[in-house]
């Protein structure tokens, strides 16, 4: 989980002050808020005010602070656009994510759990535990604002689930806004958040005197966000194929019971061809990235052949390789040859106290990648790269997916 160290001096001195009233955090009036210029004492004072809480207390906000500095960032930022326009909360003027943040955390802080879901949610994009699917465009209505269809479909969860009848479990509907990043146009979506008590645990825990063991009831979250206009269904879930396949029966069932069976949509195709010459990576200093290379080519001949090509030497990229050993013969060059796998290294600057790395994705044809292989928010930063360099095909329509019937 990320420091809240750096979340308090990126934030305005205002919403902090605000944020610790609330909480019920003393401060003395001559306590300096502001960070400008003293960003590390700012954090040190906040942490002497924390230990005169008494201890459960300090504990609660700091876990509350750290937990809001593990979506301070451009997804984070996205979720809460998402949420907010969805709920009518008006963040024009504030001055970034730490400030809607912590606005919300003091005057909406139901709305931070769905922030926190929403962010959760776009990070696991094309990941193992996410899949989206597609309703054809019948015409024939849904009905997810009854009552009815959405107490079936939460007890249905719990079903799937395989758990007793007695576990605890509630969910969280709300709508959220989404904008098309190129379009500009809205889309208003219904989501809801599955809530569920988990079987039991046995954890460690100080009791009064010693060690003592206590069982703790953990909370398991199913994710669903629907597009009616879009006939679009995402679920977002542990437990694999088989469990997303049975919540989308139990949604088609209770909420479009009329309409034929979805399909799920399969992964985006990649574009390899646009390799073929060396690439001009467009970034963006907010990327952090100091360099990106083509780091192998993978190609298969018309006639079986296959060859593959890794980049070696540091004074010279794969293309210049290519071109000065093999001229016209190149498989870039020479007719036949099909690109069937690259793999991309993305080297980034040392940032927020953290150094140098290196991420390497692997794209082969027709649809394949190493994106669920990374962490949430790899992935989606790099699922963004990807998108903007062109490297993935343009997601399939409704048209592409159901038979058209004349």
């Amino acid at each position: 989980m990320a420091s809240f160290s750096g979340f308090i001096r990126k934030s305005p001195s205002q919403r902090l002050r605000q944020f610790f009233a609330a909480r019920g955090v003393d401060a003395p009036a001559e306590f300096d808020w502001t960070s400008e210029g003293r960003g590390t004492a700012l954090v040190r004072s906040i942490e002497e005010l924390l230990a005169e809480l008494p201890d459960r207390q300090q504990d609660a906000v700091k876990a509350e602070l750290d937990h809001l500095a593990s979506i301070a960032d451009e997804t984070g930022m996205t979720g809460a656009v998402q949420v907010c326009a969805g709920q009518g909360i008006v963040l024009e003027g504030l001055e970034g994510v730490q400030d809607v943040l912590l606005m919300l955390a003091t005057q909406y802080p139901r709305m931070i759990d769905r922030v926190t879901v929403q962010t959760s949610l776009m990070r696991r994009n094309g990941g193992r535990q996410w899949a989206r699917f597609q309703f054809p465009d019948d015409g024939k209505p849904w009905i997810l604002e009854q009552s009815s269809a959405r107490d079936a479909f939460l007890n249905e969860t719990v079903a799937i689930l395989e758990l007793p009848e007695h576990r605890k479990r509630e969910a969280d509907w709300y709508q959220s806004v989404r904008f098309d990043p190129v379009t500009g146009s809205e889309s208003t979506l219904t989501q809801a958040t599955i809530y569920v008590e988990e079987h039991a645990q046995s954890e460690l825990a100080f009791g009064e005197e010693s060690l003592e063991r206590r069982t703790v009831q953990k909370v398991l979250e199913v994710g669903i966000a629907c597009d009616p206009k879009e006939r679009v269904v995402e679920i977002c879930a542990k437990g694999g194929k088989k469990l997303r396949d049975e919540y989308l029966q139990s949604f088609a069932s209770h909420f479009a019971p009329h309409s034929e069976a979805p399909v799920e949509v399969p992964r985006r195709d990649v574009q390899l061809d646009m390799l073929r010459k060396a690439p001009e990576f467009e970034t963006e200093p907010a990327d952090g990235i100091e360099q990106v290379e083509v780091s192998s080519l993978s190609f298969r001949s018309s006639d079986g052949g296959f060859v593959r090509v890794e980049k070696r030497g540091e004074d010279e990229t794969l293309y210049h390789f290519l071109a000065r050993r093999f001229g016209q013969a190149s498989p870039l060059r020479a007719g036949g040859w099909q690109i069937l796998a690259a793999t991309l290294r993305i080297m980034l600057e040392a940032r927020d106290g953290k150094s140098k790395r290196t991420l390497t994705v692997t794209l082969s044809v027709p649809n394949t990648t190493s994106l669920p292989n990374k962490t949430e928010k790899d992935r989606q930063f790099v699922f963004d790269l990807l998108e903007r360099w062109k490297l993935l095909a343009p997601p399939p329509t409704a048209a592409d997916l159901f038979e058209v019937v004349e």
